[in-house]
């Protein structure tokens, strides 16, 4: 499993706001492992931190808006597409003002300066979101995303708008190492007709020719072009046709579909974990894109965690002759089969509940029941191999346990069953002593769970 990622140093970029006008300072800064992204408002008097989270999404009428309390930060999804596609899990950024500059309506420029200052590995594992079954959303009114599990991240995007200019675009991305090249530079577009009522709003007070696509698919006349100008403080147009309006040409053909393909990846970051699975997404928004996040997280708050991948055809990490030679324990009291995953703060294991286990014999002969308490002994026993993962030599070593807490049984076990095994340290381990978390599932639920407390002893 890969480790978590943050900064290796932090960067500041200034530019105006798109909807305030404000001149804007960002700072992105590194931050501790299970941090995730959090945005701090350093412009009021008691600064105060917002987690950038689903669930703290208040507005997604021009962009992505998220708040604590009455404090809000808006327009931050490029910078969290940024974030996310270099693969950055925890992060701290400081903002002086209610939004975040718009600089040139991309993401270039913090990719540009992710890549400058580097990024570090840090000492915890990152925590997926697997997709393992698809996920449907459609709004009813011409968008919808449908998410399938995958071994990867991956999106695919349609827009399709009632225009001459921007009819169907396709844009795709296969692998977020590719998003600095293909999807980053990107930038947002807005047509004419939009800019009078956002204008009339009091938005975009901070938009112009170089940090938007400007489509003009809906001739006015000229009287009415040449206010709208005046009003943006842009140049007349020389000649009253139909056409793209800005200084620089499209980086891309379909550079609109590329910009809603990053404006999801900005969404999607506020999921609050990388995750494994293909977006497939026609006509998305922020709306749109919200709903989907929003219901994820709840999912996952629900779950608590979610149950191991298992592939029988993967070979195992231990085999039951490795775990023969760290285990002690022997026939009808080994109960763990093979290990499957090992990282340096986690493991997964697996045990294969048959009918002719001694136990099924007696408890209960015309129901047979897994009792609990060898639930938790097997949850046990896989962390002591995860214990003695951390130490030279494990074979000179046997851990003990001092202390079982937390424990619940949510279903029972029976016959047939295979049972995977998932614990994780809840802290370092300190002077021998180890303290960690552990689910016992069958298929995607949660059968029990416990937190243990051992120490690791060298035999004598």
């Amino acid at each position: 499993m890969s480790k978590q990622r943050t900064l290796k140093e932090g960067f500041t970029l200034s530019g105006k706001g798109l909807h305030t006008g404000f001149d804007i300072t960002i700072t992105l800064l590194p931050a501790e492992i299970n941090t995730g992204y959090v945005i701090k408002r350093i412009d009021l008097e008691v600064p105060v931190k917002i987690e950038a989270v689903a669930e703290n999404i208040v507005d997604t009428s021009r962009g992505t808006t998220i708040a604590n309390n009455n404090v809000h930060v808006s327009t931050i999804e490029h910078a969290m597409a940024a974030l996310y596609a270099s693969e950055i899990d925890n992060c701290v950024i400081e903002v002086n003002a209610p939004e975040f500059p718009i600089l040139d309506g991309s993401s270039r420029l913090y990719i540009e300066n992710i890549l400058k200052v580097g990024t570090i590995e840090q000492e915890a594992d990152k925590k997926y979101f697997v997709v393992k079954n698809k996920i449907e959303y459609n709004d009813g009114k011409g968008s919808s995303i449908t998410i399938l599990p995958d071994d990867k991240f991956s999106i695919h995007t349609l827009v399709n708008y009632p225009s001459s200019i921007l009819k169907n675009q396709y844009a795709t991305l296969e692998n977020l190492s590719d998003f600095g090249k293909e999807i980053a530079n990107s930038r947002t577009f807005v047509f004419v007709k939009e800019i009078k009522p956002l204008l009339e709003r009091n938005l975009i007070k901070g938009g112009d020719l170089d940090n938007a696509i400007v489509i003009y698919d809906e001739l006015l006349p000229d009287d009415e072009v040449n206010a709208l100008a005046d009003l943006m403080r842009q140049p007349r147009l020389k000649e009253n046709k139909e056409g793209y309006l800005n200084h620089k040409p499209l980086v891309f053909e379909n550079e609109p579909a590329r910009h809603k393909l990053l404006d999801l990846i900005g969404d999607f970051a506020l999921i609050g974990r990388p995750f494994k699975g293909k977006v497939i997404a026609t006509c998305p928004g922020h709306t749109v894109n919200s709903q989907v996040t929003k219901g994820i997280r709840k999912y996952l708050k629900r779950v608590e965690v979610q149950s191991p991948e298992y592939n029988p055809d993967a070979t195992p990490v231990m085999d039951i002759n490795r775990i023969r030679e760290l285990l002690p324990h022997r026939w009808p009291f080994l109960l763990v089969d093979k290990i499957i995953e090992l990282g340096g703060s986690y493991i997964i294991g697996l045990k294969n509940a048959s009918i002719n286990e001694t136990f099924f014999v007696g408890h209960f002969p015309q129901e047979p029941v897994m009792p609990g308490v060898l639930l938790v002994e097997a949850m046990a026993q896989v962390g002591g191999l995860l214990v003695l993962n951390s130490v030279e030599e494990p074979q000179l070593y046997s851990t003990y346990f001092l202390k079982i807490d937390g424990v619940k049984f949510r279903q029972k076990v029976v016959p047939g069953d295979t049972i995977l095994f998932h614990l994780e340290f809840i802290s370092p381990i300190r002077r021998g002593i180890a303290c960690m978390k552990g689910y016992a599932f069958v298929g995607d639920k949660i059968v029990a769970e416990a937190e243990f407390m051992a120490q690791i002893v060298k035999n004598k």
